[in-house]
């Protein structure tokens, strides 16, 4: 659905009232040519893709770590199970970008709620071994990856499932 600017501009103020990471938000749109006129749905799709994208990033990086800890077994056995847990978070929001398209927006919550949630199995994973020292930019990804899933959370609240 194509919005006026005036219609578009009390969505950005709805959106920014529903969401702490409004920089993010607003930042995730400026490259997408479509997000100016677009409807909440349109603005949520644009926000699980700019998630997918950090989760497909992140599942690059932690494979591209396993192959660099050649003699670390047990970092390699931890990265692993990351790059498993970001491929999930992946998988959910590519799952979310569907039921958000079909407008079934309990789902499409469900599915974000979740990809926001599998970077905590990762890092539980560095927990379990005290010797292992949880990298700080796979912190700085876990983060970016909770904030665009809480933008699209709050997103989806101003559509109204």
């Amino acid at each position: 659905m194509i919005l006026s600017a005036n219609e578009n501009s009390d969505l950005i103020k709805r959106i920014r009232k529903n969401t702490k990471y409004y920089d993010l938000c607003v930042s995730s749109f400026k490259p997408d040519s479509s997000s100016p006129k677009t409807d909440a749905k349109g603005l949520a799709l644009i926000m699980v893709k700019v998630g997918i994208s950090n989760a497909t990033a992140t599942n690059s990086y932690l494979s591209s770590q396993i192959l660099s800890a050649t003699n670390d077994t047990l970092m390699k056995k931890v990265m692993k199970e990351c790059a498993d847990k970001y491929a999930s978070a992946n998988d959910a929001l590519k799952n979310s970008f569907q039921d958000l398209s079909a407008e079934l927006y309990d789902y499409t919550y469900m599915h974000v709620m979740a990809a926001a949630d599998y970077p905590n199995a990762c890092h539980n994973a560095f927990k379990r071994y005290p010797g292992l020292v949880y990298p700080q930019e796979l912190a700085d990804r876990e983060s970016g990856l909770k904030h665009i899933c809480d933008v699209a959370l709050g997103i989806i609240d101003v559509i109204g499932f």
